[in-house]
């Protein structure tokens, strides 16, 4: 790639998408409609970059059963990818339980995504990079954050700005909110959801947690679902976008699409409020759709269920 590209460290996933017909019948069948497909954090970031015309580079681990699925079908969209796997491991698997509103909730076993470690990260892949970005899923695990905070330091060093999505106010809960802030403070975007925005901050509304985040990142873009987004920066800037008009069908890699969004306007020098109607518009996008990623990329006939 001879354009700047964005780096993404981050898990790459087997979703498996259930979508209920009907309520939940509790101890017996429920007829549903099932899609498996690729999916985690990360990847679903780099893919929606690259779906978006921006250079991406997307590093994880996989299984190596499925590991040239999952390259595959990061490289038809043109995502330089980085995807080292192992024999004795399995790729993550999540199941996606989505409700009729299109709200998801998700079980998740994380399999090869644990163990990144420094091996998997070496700083050549930061060559050509203008921002490296990373899941926050990989911070929850003493091993992929010990190598991410290596290589973030080496991205500091080498003039690379730094970004960071919270991903999961359960990983969060974990491993505690000061230290996370401290593991990513100075970041020059932050994208946490509501809820991650609350834990983080220690505040409720919206306005008091942007502020209160500023004092750790440069830009926080706070993702409100159905609401939009307020996006503030630490030179006074403020941004309130709010929904795209669709359909709500599945709000699975919403919040990735967002990110990806916002860092495309901005890898095309996007102001403030630019980056922040594209977060909103790929948002939308993503929910208007089943599935995590840009459809585009197929569903995964060729993996046998549960091989990971």
């Amino acid at each position: 790639m001879s354009a700047p590209v964005v780096v993404v460290i981050g898990d790459v996933i087997n979703d498996f998408i259930v979508r209920p017909i009907g309520p939940i019948a509790v101890g017996t069948d429920t007829p549903s409609q099932i899609e498996r497909s690729p999916g985690g954090s990360g990847a679903n970031q780099a893919a929606w970059l690259a779906a978006l015309q921006t250079p991406a580079r997307f590093v994880g681990r996989a299984g190596s059963h499925d590991a040239s699925y999952h390259r595959a079908a990061l490289e038809q969209l043109g995502v330089d990818v980085r995807l080292a796997s192992a024999d004795d491991q399995a790729t993550g698997m999540i199941v996606v339980l989505v409700a009729a509103d299109g709200e998801r909730s998700m079980f998740t076993d994380r399999g090869a995504n644990s163990t990144l470690g420094e091996a998997d990260l070496p700083e050549g892949i930061l060559d050509g990079a203008r921002l490296l970005h990373v899941s926050g899923y990989q911070l929850f695990e003493p091993g992929s954050r010990a190598a991410v905070r290596r290589l973030w330091a080496a991205a500091r060093d080498a003039g690379i700005a730094t970004s960071v999505d919270p991903a999961s106010v359960a990983g969060l809960r974990e491993v505690g909110r000061e230290p996370f802030l401290e593991w990513t403070s100075g970041a020059l975007f932050a994208f946490p959801n509501l809820d991650e925005g609350r834990l983080l901050s220690g505040a409720d509304e919206p306005g008091e947690i942007v502020s209160s985040l500023l004092d750790r990142y440069r830009v926080v873009a706070l993702k409100l679902g159905p609401s939009g987004a307020m996006v503030a920066s630490t030179d006074g800037q403020k941004v309130e976008v709010g929904p795209r008009d669709g359909v709500i069908v599945d709000s699975t890699g919403a919040g990735d699409a967002f990110c990806a969004g916002f860092l495309a306007s901005w890898m095309r020098d996007g102001d403030l409020e630019a980056c922040a109607l594209a977060a909103v518009s790929a948002a939308a996008r993503a929910v208007g759709q089943v599935g995590a990623r840009p459809r585009s990329v197929p569903v995964a006939r060729d993996v046998p269920p549960g091989s990971g």
